[in-house]
């Protein structure tokens, strides 16, 4: 238990959103991969702009299994999509290997400010709209010490700020969100977290804070204990 200076406002638990707040794609990661596709194609990528979700389906990625199955079936489906007829299973193989659990880039305060919270015995959280391979990104980006939850849009059947998100990682640390801290990119789904009673931050990398719960990075969260 950590209480803020000067209150008694008391914390135990810190949740956290994955991408667009603890890390990132890299841009030039995503580039390779569009190289690799218009060097087998000869022209400019242009893919449809609802092909992920055709490929997708009503499809509820529930494994791990599951989703790289789908990200090969996207990738062919892509490259056909640009004319490439010969090779499509293999070539769409090779994406997949250029994708899979590459191009991971953690923001610069992220380790410092799990660390500082894994110094003062905050348990912690991953909350994302993602695929089941969340576990396995944030091992992939060296993070994996610090969390002991990982919530996955795929896996509850709901997308933030549906409740049940946020209260299916209170229920795996056995905490309440009176005592929890989130943040997320989404001022939507930071205000959802906050409506269940999170101390919530809204982190905007791209935009100034306006709101009183927006931060510009990941250390305001340690300076609110200040």
């Amino acid at each position: 238990m950590f209480i803020k200076k000067g209150t008694s406002k008391s914390y135990t638990a810190a949740f956290f959103d994955r991408d667009g707040t603890l890390l990132h794609d890299d841009p030039a990661a995503r580039d390779a991969r569009r190289a690799m596709i218009e060097r087998w194609s000869g022209k400019p990528l242009d893919a449809p702009d609802d092909l992920f979700l055709q490929v997708l389906g009503e499809r509820q990625l529930l494994t791990v299994e599951n989703e790289i199955a789908f990200w090969k079936r996207y990738f062919a489906a892509l490259l056909r999509s640009q004319g490439i007829a010969e090779r499509v299973e293999a070539r769409a193989e090779e994406l997949f290997d250029a994708y899979w659990l590459k191009g991971i880039v953690v923001y610069p305060e992220t380790v410092s400010v799990l660390d500082w919270f894994s110094e003062r015995g905050f348990r912690m959280g991953v909350i994302s709209d993602t695929f089941p391979s969340l576990p396995q990104t944030i091992e992939a980006a060296g993070l994996s010490k610090y969390f002991s939850c990982y919530v996955c849009s795929d896996q509850v059947g709901v997308f933030k700020p549906d409740p049940r998100m946020y209260q299916t990682a209170l229920d795996a640390l056995g905490v309440r969100a009176e005592e929890s801290l989130y943040v997320d990119d989404y001022d939507v789904e930071a205000d959802g977290a906050r409506e269940m009673g999170f101390t919530a931050f809204h982190i905007c990398r791209d935009s100034e804070p306006k709101e009183k719960w927006d931060i510009a990075s990941l250390a305001e969260m340690v300076a609110y204990f200040s």
